[in-house]
Formats: structure tokens, C-alpha cells, sequence
């Protein structure tokens, strides 16, 4: 994700490639959009203000996205794309410790991802339910992958024996729509200064489904 659109392409012989232009485009307009949603909500952002926000022409706007719907799915499939790659790298970076410290790191690399990319965070979260049904769709096929994915670590940490088998996938599902209607809800309403300060309550949220039973 981009915090603050990257500068203008050179123009002339100096100029870079066609398609590295293109890319650069679209990061400002990334970022121009997740200012736009974030300050103006979906409702009232428009392909004009993204466009302005990104210093370009809406011309310019309509060369990569068909409308602002286009262009907030684009961005919550890349939004999405970081949030996974972080958390998994997180994880994969604990393979080898125990289920609490794996759960801890993932949750805490979730967490750094929103709180380091605050505009896209409110995309991603927030301004998406609001945005149609291809947006919905695309929201829910996201939360089914996430979840098959925890269900998945799941099942392999079961037969190991360091955790509990789900009951269902609907266990595993639980846990993201938690997360995330938590997340969320700090965003809407700003309930604590840092979004990282939720981090235990969703370390309980995941370990309270998936910690091994004592004794």
C-alpha cells in the first residue's frame, strides 16, 4: 500500500518505460482514492475528487478504472493482497513456536498493516460494505479465504497436538468476522488512539477457539 502518492513520471527521454508509468499512475491514484474514501466516505467520493487528489486529469482516472467501484475493488484486491502477505510472513517466520507466539506475531503484523496505512485500512474495513454487490463479493470471498487458511493452520497444528480441531469452518469464520467487525468498529468510531492496542483481545479471540484444552 502507498501512504502518499509517488511523484510524477519524468517526461521526454528521461521518461521510464510505458508500463512503469502506468504502475506509478496507479499507486497515486491508489492512494488518492483511500484519501478520498477515508475523509469523504464511498457515497460522496467521486472519479473527479480521486483524480484531483492524485493530481492527474479524471481522464487519466478512466484509463485504469471504469468508475469509483472499479477503483475501490482494485484497491481493496491490493489492500487485501499486502494485509495477507504481511500476516503470513509473520507467521511463516514462527513456524517453528509454539501456537501462542505464532498467534501473537501474525495478529501483531495485521495490526501494524492498519495502523501504518490508516486510508487503505478504512477502504479495506469500512467504505467496502457500502460499495455494491461486486464489492460485497469480492469482501466475502476474501473473509472465505482468510478463514480457509486459519482453518487449514488449524487442522495441521490438531494433529501435531498443539491445538484443538475446529468444531467447524464455521469456527475458523467466526474468528475473522470478529477481527474484523472489531477492527472496524475502531475505525468508525476511534474507540482507542492505537489500533494496536486491540491486539490481545483478538489474541483471546483466537486462542480461545483453538488453545489445546489444560491438563
Amino acid at each position: 500500500m502507498v501512504t502518499h502518492p509517488l511523484p510524477a513520471a519524468p517526461r521526454g527521454r528521461h521518461a521510464p518505460p510505458l508500463q512503469v508509468r502506468q504502475d506509478r499512475q496507479r499507486q497515486r491514484l491508489f492512494s488518492a482514492a483511500a484519501s478520498v474514501f477515508a475523509r469523504s466516505g464511498y457515497a460522496d467520493a467521486s472519479a473527479e475528487a480521486i483524480a484531483r487528489e492524485a493530481g492527474m486529469s479524471k481522464a487519466t482516472f478512466y484509463e485504469h478504472f471504469d468508475n469509483k467501484e472499479d477503483c475501490i475493488v482494485a484497491l481493496f484486491d491490493a489492500a487485501v493482497g499486502v494485509l495477507d502477505g504481511a500476516m503470513r510472513a509473520a507467521g511463516e517466520a514462527q513456524a517453528a513456536a509454539d501456537l501462542g507466539t505464532r498467534v501473537q506475531a501474525t495478529v501483531r503484523a495485521f495490526l501494524k498493516v492498519l495502523a501504518d496505512f490508516p486510508d487503505e485500512s478504512q477502504t479495506l474495513l469500512v467504505e467496502i460494505v457500502g460499495a455494491g454487490p461486486r464489492a460485497m463479493e469480492r469482501r466475502d470471498a476474501a473473509l472465505d479465504r482468510i478463514a480457509s487458511a486459519i482453518d487449514g493452520y488449524n487442522a495441521t497444528d490438531a494433529e501435531r497436538g498443539a491445538a484443538r480441531r475446529f468444531a467447524s469452518f464455521d469456527d475458523a469464520f467466526a474468528i475473522v468476522g470478529a477481527v474484523v467487525e472489531l477492527a472496524s468498529r475502531h475505525l468508525r468510531k476511534r474507540r482507542t488512539e492505537d489500533i494496536r492496542e486491540l491486539e490481545p483481545v483478538i489474541e483471546r479471540v483466537a486462542l480461545g477457539l483453538a488453545a489445546p484444552q489444560p491438563g
